[in-house]
C-alpha cells in the first residue's frame, strides 16, 4: 500500500469515527462521544504523522504528544484542551476511570469539546 493509501485509510476511518461521535453526541450518550472525539483527533493526528515523517506512527493514543511531535500551533489554551482530550481516552475504556467522564460529559461541556476538535482537525486537513 502507498503512502498516500495508508494516509487516506487513516483519514477515512476518522471521518467515520467522527459520524459516530455526532451520532452518539444526537443520542445523548456524551461520554461516548468524547471517547470518538478523541479517537478521530487521534487518527487524523497519525495520518499527519504518515504524511510528515513518511514513517509509521508511534502505537499511542497522546494526542498531546503528537501534536507536539508534529509542531502543530500551540497556546496554552491549546495544550489545556489537547490534555483534557487525552483524559476522553482513558476514561472512557476503563470502568475505574468511567465514572469521572460521565460527571463531567454535560451536554455542554460536550459540544464545546466537539468544536474544538472539528477545529483542530480543519488544521490538520490544511497540512494533509
Amino acid at each position: 500500500m502507498s503512502e498516500k493509501e495508508t494516509i487516506q485509510r487513516w483519514v477515512e476511518s476518522a471521518q467515520e469515527d467522527l459520524h459516530v461521535a455526532r451520532d452518539l453526541y444526537a443520542a445523548k450518550r456524551y461520554a461516548y462521544t468524547l471517547f470518538f472525539c478523541h479517537l478521530t483527533l487521534e487518527k487524523y493526528l497519525k495520518a499527519l504523522y504518515i504524511h510528515r515523517f513518511d514513517d509509521a506512527p508511534p502505537p499511542i493514543h497522546d494526542v498531546l504528544f503528537l501534536w507536539k511531535k508534529l509542531q502543530l500551533p500551540m497556546t496554552e489554551e491549546k495544550e489545556s484542551d489537547l490534555v483534557e482530550i487525552k483524559t476522553f481516552n482513558v476514561e472512557a475504556r476503563y470502568d475505574i476511570h468511567k465514572h469521572m467522564l460521565y460527571k463531567k460529559a454535560t451536554e455542554g461541556y460536550t459540544k464545546s469539546f466537539m468544536e474544538k476538535i472539528e477545529a483542530m482537525i480543519l488544521l490538520i486537513e490544511k497540512e494533509l
